[in-house]
């Protein structure tokens, strides 16, 4: 099986990625302490105030919510994760401090007791009484203690974790199989995970027995059958069970956990479809299969779903070295993550410059994205949010003994162990733009040279450069993912010569020398528009330029009226450069009046549309031109 390179042996330095790590790295840091603790405190009788702190987190936070406390645990993983990678002392600081008044917590709760919400809705749903699925709320606690043992080597985040799994042990042994499979109906969140994690760290007998339990047998087997179990089920209450299976595998190695992991990948995408940005759902369950036109909304692609998805992909590619998982999260990292948190754009029209986080992404014409406050909902988003930036280095080398794979083209570098010695890859994307002029000021470098003028329009392709840095002669093989985007032959050079040339983006280009100090890869990856329709419908779809989904800003829905038989004819390039940078922008050519594209992850607050109706040009279906042509 593949190992990721994660942590400090991957560094980052592409600028955007950079910048949404660091304002993710301030928003841990500016939640304060007893904000976060404060449900927990509530619950175990350590609340010293007279009052509610009406400044302190609202929304799923709020004490009278039934989810409440569920951050925090998304809290400790994004810090976990963010200390992998940086060695952050402060952020560790602060997670040990947390984690510390958790233990005490959980000593005047008796124990064993360490939640923000109280032991009886545990029996409540076990009495079959509505509640808002409490063992949704408890994984994160135990997600978030497991990542702060994991990446923080903090052994009493552990303990109070094991400590907590008694009282589960005890609670679930009291119920028939049959009632603890009514129990496993209402949302467990990655409770099967734990305890696959948890069984793997010590050892412990008891969570092989909590692994049998949450074995949810009434969603499994009907899935090991091939059935469609997820048509109009509520998405991400599933995938984190999948999630499960997948690290019960990796754990236990038996197969069946492998082959309901496959299964449901099968079923939730392959057979399913996926809109344009590599997302899905609506209304926070899943379409039906191939069939997402009637479902373009205003809540279509919960974050939930695309950091839990991604998640899956990973996994899924570790086994299978099959680069269509990777297809897929590049996709969903950028027209989902980057899409959906932590934007940053032009102040206008009142709104301001940054947007945290919107729940959903519309897919109907017209509307907006719906930016979430910093304080103020603190829904399960909120909490994936923190989570997918906190490391952005991820998902992007991988080894498996002499051969490395690169899989995701951030600027970056990876060094690799062989065999003893050090193999380091440094990975530059050249933006053939010839200028080092960022701003508008008149002192900016402008020094003379002759790539500017020889690209004097946006290149037709993507290019990357990877320096190959050894102790010595090192026999490897260096694979490179094609993208599945490209528009024609991918070319690939080594040290200036032409090595391969490729339209296959099933498999990766294998590059098998004996590498040396100095050595350099480019990639030549030809780039365009396509234009991706519905599965139902041939003649409505959406634009891409490479994996980057455009959106139509439009407050109305419009239909495009076309010269031609080819829709990615009818934009050209707009505003392409600014400064020393080429830009993503188009505009239509037929159209009346005119529409403006950007990529979807620059949209802000503007209305927009991302798919389009399209129909040819002529008199007697473009109402519109005959309303002008009548005027005139």
């Amino acid at each position: 099986m593949l190992q990721e390179l994660r942590g400090k042996a991957v560094k980052l330095y592409e600028g955007d990625l950079l910048r949404r790590e660091y304002d993710n790295r301030e928003y841990l840091m500016k939640l304060r302490n007893n904000h976060l603790l404060r449900n927990f405190q509530l619950e175990a009788g350590r609340y010293t105030g007279r009052g509610m702190d009406m400044s302190a987190m609202g929304g799923w936070e709020d004490p009278s919510c039934q989810l409440r406390g569920h951050f925090l645990g998304h809290w400790l993983s994004a810090a976990a994760l963010n200390y992998e990678e940086s060695g952050d002392a402060e952020l560790k600081a602060k997670a040990e401090a947390i984690v510390q008044e958790l233990a005490l917590c959980q000593q005047d709760n008796g124990g064993e007791w360490a939640c923000s919400i109280p032991e009886k809705y545990l029996y409540w749903i076990g009495k079959g009484k509505q509640v808002w699925a409490p063992q949704y709320t408890i994984h994160k606690l135990f997600m978030g203690l497991l990542d702060v043992y994991q990446y923080m080597g903090n052994e009493q985040a552990l303990l109070v974790a094991d400590h907590l799994a008694d009282w589960f042990y005890r609670w679930s042994g009291e119920y028939t199989r049959e009632e603890f499979d009514n129990i496993l109906d209402v949302e467990t969140g990655g409770m099967l995970e734990v305890w696959v994690q948890l069984y793997d760290i010590t050892g412990n007998e008891k969570y092989k027995i909590l692994m049998e339990r949450y074995y949810r047998r009434r969603l499994f087997e009907p899935l090991l059958e091939g059935k469609d179990v997820l048509t109009n089920m509520h998405a991400n209450t599933t995938i984190p069970e999948i999630l499960g299976c997948a690290r019960a595998f990796e754990v236990t190695g038996e197969e069946k956990w492998l082959r309901l992991t496959e299964m449901y990948w099968k079923c939730a995408v392959t057979d399913r479809g996926q809109y344009v940005t590599g997302g899905q759902t609506q209304g926070e369950i899943w379409t039906p299969m191939l069939k997402l036109k009637a479902r373009l909304g205003d809540k279509n692609q919960e974050h939930c779903t695309v950091y839990n998805m991604i998640r899956l992909a990973e996994f899924l590619f570790r086994q299978t070295k099959d680069p269509k998982y990777m297809h897929y999260i590049e996709y969903n990292m950028k027209n989902g993550i980057m899409a959906q948190t932590y934007w940053r754009g032009d102040a206008k029209n009142g709104k301001p410059g940054f947007g945290l986080l919107t729940y959903f992404l519309p897919m109907k014409a017209g509307s907006r994205k719906d930016w979430a406050g910093e304080m103020d909902s603190f829904f399960c988003c909120h909490g994936t949010m923190v989570q997918a930036n906190a490391a952005w280095n991820r998902m992007t080398y991988y080894q498996e003994g002499r051969t490395l794979y690169v899989t995701q083209y951030a600027n970056s570098s990876a060094d690799f162990m062989v065999e003893g010695r050090k193999v380091t890859l440094k990975l530059r994307q050249d933006y053939m733009n010839g200028s080092l002029q960022n701003s508008s000021e008149n002192n900016a470098r402008q020094t003379i040279n002759s790539i500017t003028s020889a690209y004097a329009n946006k290149p037709d392709f993507r290019k990357y450069e990877i320096a190959v840095d050894t102790e010595g002669e090192e026999d490897l093989t260096i694979a490179v993912r094609i993208p599945d985007w490209i528009k024609s032959a991918a070319s690939v050079y080594v040290n200036d010569e032409l090595v391969m040339k490729t339209e296959e983006t099933d498999r990766f280009a294998m590059l098998e020398r004996k590498w040396k100090q100095g050595d350099r890869i480019v990639l030549l990856f030809p780039i365009g528009l396509s234009f991706v329709t519905l599965p139902d419908d041939p003649q409505m779809g959406a634009f891409r330029y490479g994996s980057e989904a455009l959106a139509g800003i439009t407050e109305q829905e419009r239909i495009l009226y076309l010269e031609d038989e080819e829709p990615e004819r009818e934009l050209s390039p707009d505003t392409e450069r600014q400064w020393g940078d080429f830009r993503t922008f188009y505009r239509t050519e037929n159209q009346n009046p005119g529409i403006s594209f950007c990529r979807l992850n620059d949209v802000g607050y503007e209305p927009y549309q991302l798919y389009f109706k399209v129909k040819k040009n002529n008199l007697i279906n473009n109402p519109v031109l005959l309303k002008t042509l009548s005027k005139n």
